[in-house]
Order: C-alpha cells, then structure tokens, then sequence
C-alpha cells in the first residue's frame, strides 16, 4: 500500500460532464476524463482495508485495492493484469456500472466519499488499449465447439472465457451487429459504440466467430429440431442462451394504440441505429424534436430516454414514477449492505427535467388518433396488513399531463425458457430477469465454467 494516509488529506474528485450547452449538442460521451497525476491521486485514497467490502459487493469480485495500488504508483500495466483477471470488459463497467463497489466502500459509509473505483477502472481500461497492453491470445484448441445465442455483455463474456479455455467459439445473434443492449438500448452518450467494436475486434483476433443475423428459435433448440432457420446451430457441443430480457412491460391502459405511445427501446435502438447510418422513412422515425415528452418509469432507462429526449430536440421533458420519491443522501429503510435506496439524479436530469413521483398513469388521450396527453392522479402507499406488497390508494385528483409522445421506461419481464438439454445452459438477464452489466458479465463467467466442467466429463 503505497499511501497509507491519503484518504485523510485527499478529497474524493470525480472527472465530471462536459457544459450543458455543450453535450446536449451531440451524442458523445457526456463524462470527461482526469489527468494521469489526478487519477493515480484518487487510487492513493483505497486504504486496503483489512476487509475490503468492495470485493463482496462486486459481483465479478474486482480486486479494487489491489489494482488501485498498482494505479497510484503508475504501475499501469500491472493495473490492467489484475482487472483483467476478474474482469472481461472494464472498458464497459468503468462507463456504466453502478458501481456496486463504491456503496460499498468504507470511505463511503465513514465520511461519504467512496473512493472513485469505476473512472480509475475506466481509466486504467483506456491506457490499457491505449499502450498495447490489450495483447491478442492465442489459446491451444481442445476440438470442442460451442455456440453462444445472445452477443449482450453475458454472451461476450462466455464466449471470451470459453475461447481462452480452448473452445472453438461461435457467437450467433439476431442482430447486425454484437452488443446487445450495450449496443441497442445504452445511448451513445454514455457509451460510444466504438469502445464496443474496438473489443469486438480482439475477440475477433483472438478466435471469436461472430454471425449476425440469426435469431434462434428456443423451443427448436430446446427439442434438438435443427431443420430449416435452426441448421446453423447444429453440431455444437454445448450451447449458451444469452438471449437477455427482449419484452418490456407495457402500460395497457385506455389509449394504448394511439400514435405517440413507444416502448423506450423503439426510441433508444433506433437513434442509436440511427448514429450508425442506418436510415428511417418518416413513418418509422420515433423522434422527439419539437415535441412534450411524457417519461413513465423513473429508472435508468428512463433517464435514457430524457437524454436522448433533449439531444433530439424536445420542447419539454416530464419523467413520472409510481414510486415514492427516496430521500437524499441516506435512506435509513435500506442500511448496509442493502443498495442504498436515494435519490439520483443523472447527467439527462441535468439537463433538463420536470420529475414527479407517486403518480399512476390512469389513460393514454388523444384527438384524430395521435396522442395529445395522459391522464394520471397522485397517489399514495399505505402498509398491507396481510404483509407483501404495499396498497395503492388516491391521494389527489386526476389530471393531465400534455404529452405528444410518451415512452414506457417501466423495466422488462423476466423470459420463461423451456427446458433444454443437458449440454444448454442459460446466463446472464435470460436466466436472472433485468439486471446490470456487471452481473451480466460475471453470470456469462459462471457459465463458462459450467460448460467447461460439462465438455470435460
């Protein structure tokens, strides 16, 4: 441990956004970057605490202390080694994971300032690609392939684990290109696609097939049915479904067909389609440019659609959520270890939001079959006194929200799978339900364990 008291005489600096005018202009990353002395600066506030609940709280097992050391003593390579050895993608959860790490962190729950685990992650992922030390592997084969269903952050990781453990990977997706909802449902603005490519590409070196394309049937594969559409996943020794959570919940409420009411992901897949030059006839085009924009679900996804609300143009942008509004700074509901259940606001709520909670969505009302506004009405949660699930109850009068396109920002339904065979197996969202990257990526690594141990028998 290179600085023992750091902690006490350096405060914690995050890199920050670029200026509101400036971001909302475009759809670039809205987070900057700290210079090298400052960087290594933060890794000298990890005080390698004798237990580092940050290796807890990592679904991957990061070993923050170990890799922040090497950080502050610009050992950047090193650095990387240790990431990398628990870690597939740090160039991803250094840009948009929660960091579970840092909730965890003991200058977090002493003084309130966590240590900046995911930017010196970021940070030391970037110097990495940028030095050389993303080396190509070229591991020994042992004769055995495996088709990966899904290209999400839980598909890459299986199939980057399975190839360095010999296996002759092909990864099969249903659309133009890997990614996922890295790809599909994360805006460019927090995640530039070409990070993605750029990984995609060492895969690619280091022996990772890619066909895009290619929807998988589940039931067929679950019966061993390889006929027709399904012959390019025959003769596979094992097969991983990484298929994610494709099915949002829906707001089936009065109005529901009438035109201005989407899905947030017709919104974030196609902009982002969009940014990558492919183009859409007037019809298709689900823009917000001039527009009052109505946000129903108060999550990440919701706040997506408020960014790219803005970079799109919109008049005004309102974001309601049937939830309470959680307190600022502590929620004394969900202490340690729970996730701290507060407040966020996010780089999209900077730039411009009415934000409004205990409010349910009553109606969808329009005039000449194009949406005009929602009817909603305050609401309230009272305990249930069998247990469960609290009861909603009225607390104010209905009204209307003026709204010439909502988005439907409420989370997706957990995939039901058949039951497959022995040598299939499902990681990641397709076996959890919604969940973040970083367990996306530690679910992909457990399962090619799995499979690894199953081909090995």
């Amino acid at each position: 441990m290179g600085n023992p008291k750091a902690f006490l005489t350096v405060p914690r600096k995050e890199a920050g956004y670029r200026p509101i005018h400036d971001r909302i202009q475009d759809f670039g990353e809205v987070e900057q970057t700290l210079n090298s002395k400052d960087r290594q600066e933060q890794a000298s506030r990890c005080m390698d605490c004798g237990v580092p609940f940050c290796h807890w709280a990592c679904p991957l097992g990061n070993k923050d202390p170990e890799w922040n050391d090497a950080l502050y003593k610009g050992e950047w390579e090193k650095a990387y080694k240790i990431l990398k050895k628990t870690n597939d993608f740090p160039e991803f959860t250094g840009r948009i994971c929660p960091a579970l790490c840092e909730k965890a962190c003991v200058l977090y729950h002493t003084t309130g300032e966590a240590v900046t685990n995911r930017e010196n992650e970021c940070a030391i992922a970037e110097r990495a690609f940028l030095e050389g030390y993303v080396t190509i592997e070229h591991p020994e084969r042992n004769g055995k392939k495996v088709a990966v269903i899904g290209a999400g952050p839980a598909g890459l990781a299986a199939a980057n684990q399975l190839n360095y453990k010999g296996y002759e990977v092909t990864v099969f997706d249903k659309n133009e290109a890997a990614g996922g909802l890295l790809r599909y449902g994360i805006p460019n603005f927090k995640l530039n696609k070409k990070i993605i490519d750029r990984r995609i590409d060492v895969m690619e070196q280091e022996g990772v097939k890619f066909v895009y394309n290619t929807p998988c049937d589940a039931e067929k594969l679950a019966a061993k049915d390889f006929s027709g559409d399904m012959a390019a996943f025959e003769d596979f020794d094992a097969y991983v479904i990484s298929t994610g959570t494709p099915q949002a919940r829906d707001l089936n409420i009065p109005g529901r067909k009438l035109k201005g009411v989407h899905l947030a992901l017709e919104l974030l897949a196609q902009q982002n389609r969009v940014l990558a030059g492919q183009e859409f006839n007037k019809d298709e085009r689900v823009t917000a440019k001039g527009k009052d924009v109505l946000v129903i679900g108060g999550g990440d996804t919701g706040s997506d659609c408020i960014g790219t609300s803005h970079r799109q143009g919109a008049k005004s942008v309102t974001q309601i959520e049937i939830m309470p509004k959680p307190p600022v700074g502590h929620n004394p509901n969900t202490p340690w270890p729970n996730w701290p259940v507060i407040l966020k606001t996010t780089s999209s709520h900077e730039e411009g939001c009415t934000r409004r909670w205990n409010i349910n969505s009553l109606e969808f009302i329009g005039k000449d079959g194009k949406l005009t506004g929602v009817k909603v009405q305050p609401i309230d949660w009272k305990p249930n006194p069998e247990g469960g699930r609290p009861i909603m109850v009225e607390a104010g009068d209905v009204e209307v929200i003026k709204a010439d396109i909502v988005f439907l920002a409420m989370g997706f339904i957990k995939p039901q799978q058949p039951e497959f065979p022995d040598n299939v197996f499902v990681a990641g969202d397709a076996a959890s339900g919604a969940s973040l990257v970083v367990r996306a990526i530690a679910s992909g690594r457990k399962t090619a364990e799995a499979v690894d141990k199953f081909l090995k028998k």
